[in-house]
């Protein structure tokens, strides 16, 4: 007030422009005549914001602020302010911002602040192309509520960050993964690399904390090297942060997302992970690669089953069997030869739990989860 009136009589008294008494004050020159006359006209108080004690237009309507209480209080406690703006938006057809909802949840005490964010860390560029780096990884938590903890088993791109894959295991393991790699690998194609950490289903690790051995590949490792796709190998937590700030994100909202939908059993939650959060996910979450096209090369011809499964070696007994798993593999009757005694074959055991029996490329027999050759049973069913 007192640098405006010592500008104002100066003006008044010529040693200023209108002009320039505006640019001392920071305003226009519009704004500089009407100051005048409502300070002329009304002194000092003419000045004073005309907005002050008045409700604004754009103001939330109390009725809709309550509503907004009563929901987060009762249906969606514990959500984060931008995942329960986007269920207002979504479910409740509510029409203001996220900052807003945010600030108001803060005033009413239903959400703390989120702590300041330490230094900054240069994060690792993406990949340019989708498909040229996939990462898989696994994170134990409770998801399902009344269920023990599980392992969500995740495979996302890493030029875009979008999930490709994602569903509930009681533990991972090499089986975990072959299902993801196939989900992944059937649909779109294979990438050049797969990023994991150094778990014992992906590397062999003489020294715990030490370089993996590349002489002695996992199952894994070996169905890997068998498609061409290159495993990456991290070596430290910050390696894995893309995949990290993925499950920090699933952890906060997927498990309420399931307690909404009523989702009880492991079955249940990979289809709403498949046909409704991950769509939804992505379409909030995924960016864009910094150039047009895809690395993902069409596989075409290519049997994944065959390829994706645990694969050892075994000597056929005096007997004419195989023993895998606990099981007793009889070898069927073949053209090949009458009987493939001390013959070194090898055992495929495939994700359905079926297994089959190789001797070089020909396949001598398959079976089912117990056991029972898969011909023995056709024969079965036809004479039946």
């Amino acid at each position: 007030m007192i640098k405006f009136s010592s500008i104002l009589s100066r003006y008044e008294a010529a040693e200023f422009s209108l002009a320039e008494a505006a640019e001392l004050l920071g305003i226009g020159e519009r704004t500089f005549r009407r100051w005048r006359v409502r300070f002329e006209d009304e002194g000092e108080a003419g000045l004073l914001d005309r907005r002050l004690g008045k409700a604004s237009g754009k103001r939330v309507p109390q009725d809709r602020s309550d509503e907004v209480e009563a929901l987060y209080r009762r249906r969606y406690a514990g959500f984060t302010a931008k995942h329960f703006h986007e269920h207002l938006v979504k479910d409740h057809l509510f029409g203001w911002g996220y900052t807003w909802t945010k600030t108001f949840l803060h005033s009413r005490g239903l959400l703390e602040k989120a702590e300041r964010r330490g230094a900054h860390r240069r994060k690792r560029e993406r990949r340019p192309l989708p498909g040229m780096m996939l990462h898989q990884d696994a994170s134990t938590h409770l998801w399902l509520s009344g269920q023990p903890a599980l392992d969500l088993v995740v495979t996302m791109d890493d030029a875009t960050s979008a999930i490709l894959s994602a569903f509930l295991a009681p533990e991972e393991g090499t089986a975990s993964t072959f299902r993801g790699l196939a989900e992944v690998f059937g649909q779109h194609g294979l990438p050049l690399s797969i990023y994991t950490d150094r778990g014992s289903h992906y590397f062999h690790t003489p020294e715990a904390g030490g370089k993996v051995d590349r002489t002695r590949p996992t199952q894994v490792g070996r169905a890997l090297e068998h498609l061409g796709v290159e495993h990456i190998a991290a070596y430290s937590p910050q390696a894995r942060g893309r995949s990290e700030r993925v499950f920090h994100t699933l952890q906060d909202r997927l498990v309420k997302e399931f307690a909404l939908a009523g989702i009880a059993t492991a079955a249940a939650a990979d289809l709403f992970l498949r046909d409704v959060y991950i769509p939804a996910h992505n379409a909030l979450f995924s960016e864009q690669p910094s150039q047009e096209g895809s690395a993902f090369v069409a596989i075409p011809g290519v049997d994944l089953r065959e390829i994706l499964c645990v694969q050892e070696e075994r000597q056929v007994g005096n007997d004419n069997c195989v023993s895998f798993n606990r099981l007793k593999l009889q070898i069927p009757e073949s053209p090949l030869r009458a009987h493939f005694v001390k013959a070194t074959v090898k055992v495929r055991h495939y994700q359905d739990g079926g297994y089959a029996i190789f001797h070089g490329q020909r396949c001598l027999g398959r079976y089912d989860k117990k056991g029972a050759i898969e011909e023995t049973k056709q024969k079965a069913k036809k004479a039946a």
